[in-house]
């Protein structure tokens, strides 16, 4: 069993699809349920609909899933988890006061060493947990630090050790009975079966505590992990929100299709693949996760202009057309023609409406612009351009320059593009529509 966690606390992020995709194909490939859980328990960041948006964008990229689930749905045996780890002596309650740990924290940060819990509360004895909840003492819950290392086999970075004291006492309850995150996430990871955990390798710190909380709980099976290194932006920084060009929105706004942004990111950090270009599907054939480099992959917006304009040209021409408003292979036709000088359906967006648009009837050109106006609505209809070049230059008596450049701007609405011979077939049936 594998899942995508995603938080509806903003537009996702491409690191999070990346995510998304990996754990569809990896499940994929060893015929394993995928699932989808919302981790919604983080209430002051969440943003009502991005839940819904974060499902819509996965339907758009084909990821299909057996089940969804919202993890605030499972508060009840998060705390009823937490109660058992109490119960058998292997978490504690703590009552230290926030601004008493925030003090501690900046202690430590002055002395430039890492923060790590006092331990002042960590022999409190059980039965003080149903005293404070009915004295009304705010406390939290914290599990006991391991005794041992906990070693992390991870499929990308290898082992990874951590020690008892990195991992600390931590809380797994809030004052407030919510689960914190690591605490949240293991108990749903152990209650869904997850045998693989593909996910950014800014979980690395939080790996050995999911790992610490299960084997608590009493959980045997084996979780695999794999860190994916980071992207960075094109200044070799890490990727953030601040980045443009950084949301699955942004992209998708951009004109990018997802067949395009599916293959970009299944290229990041690995060498291996034996196409450039390819699908999902075709991916699954040979796609192997241990392949993917230790190292953080830079994101190339150049790069994936070159894949995406590969999967427009693939693209079966009446379908190109609908994005755009069509239902025409014509017009699927027309848009590849410009894939010389575009790379987006944004930017074929413009060359489409251009063509279609009412056309400036001014500048340099006006005058011979209006004469093959009116010429074009009284012609008749000519199959090949050479009959229909030659009708407009003997009725017009223009030639050279003074017709051609005219008669493209009429057709297309710009001075420079394809070849008129190209463009007048796949735009003679709206050619009135056009010469307005």
């Amino acid at each position: 069993m594998l899942r995508f966690a995603p938080s509806p606390t903003g537009d996702m992020h491409i690191g999070n699809l990346r995510v998304a995709i990996l754990n569809y194909l990896v499940a994929q490939q060893h015929q394993e349920p995928f699932t989808i859980r919302i981790e919604d328990t983080d209430t002051k960041r969440n943003i009502e609909g991005k839940d819904t948006e974060i499902m819509q964008i996965l339907e758009k990229f084909a990821l299909v899933h057996e089940s969804v689930f919202h993890q605030s749905e499972h508060l009840h045996m998060h705390q009823t988890l937490a109660i058992k780890l109490l119960e058998a002596d292997k978490a504690f309650v703590c009552t230290c006061l926030p601004q008493q740990l925030e003090e501690e924290r900046e202690n430590a940060k002055a002395n430039k060493v890492a923060y790590r819990y006092s331990g002042k509360c960590h022999d409190v004895d059980t039965s003080q947990h149903s005293k404070l909840k009915e004295a009304g003492i705010p406390f939290v819950i914290r599990l006991k630090k391991p005794t041992m290392d906990i070693i992390n086999h991870d499929i990308i970075k290898g082992d990874i050790k951590t020690a008892p004291h990195e991992v600390d006492s931590f809380i797994i309850l809030r004052s407030d009975g919510t689960p914190t995150y690591n605490f949240a996430c293991a108990c749903d990871d152990m209650l869904s079966g997850i045998t693989t955990i593909i996910r950014g390798e800014d979980h690395l710190s939080n790996t050995p505590k999911q790992i610490h909380i299960k084997k608590q709980l009493g959980y045997e099976q084996e979780t695999q992990y794999a860190h994916l290194p980071i992207i960075l932006n094109t200044s070799g920084t890490k990727m953030s929100k601040r980045d443009e060009a950084s949301t699955v929105k942004w992209m998708f706004e951009e004109g990018f299709v997802p067949d395009a942004i599916i293959n970009y990111l299944l290229l990041l950090g690995n060498s291996k693949a034996p196409e450039e270009i390819f699908t999902l599907p075709q991916a699954i054939k040979w796609f192997d996760i241990q392949s993917i480099s230790k190292s953080a992959a830079k994101f190339d917006i150049d790069k994936l202009r070159f894949i995406n304009r590969a999967h427009l040209r693939r693209m079966e021409d009446k379908q190109l057309s609908t994005l755009f408003g069509f239902a025409d292979e014509n017009i699927g036709k027309l848009a590849k023609l410009y894939l010389e000088e575009s790379s987006t359906t944004k930017e074929l967006d413009f060359k489409i409406k251009s063509i279609f648009a009412p056309k400036a009837f001014e500048g340099e050109w006006s005058k011979q612009m209006r004469t093959i106006e009116t010429l074009i609505q009284d012609a008749p209809m000519f199959n090949a351009f050479k009959d229909f070049e030659s009708y407009m230059m003997k009725e017009s008596q223009l030639e050279g320059r003074n017709l051609f450049n005219p008669l493209r701007l009429i057709l297309t609405g710009a001075e420079h593009g394809p070849e008129l011979s190209e463009v007048y077939p796949l735009i003679k049936a709206y050619l009135l529509e056009v010469a307005s």
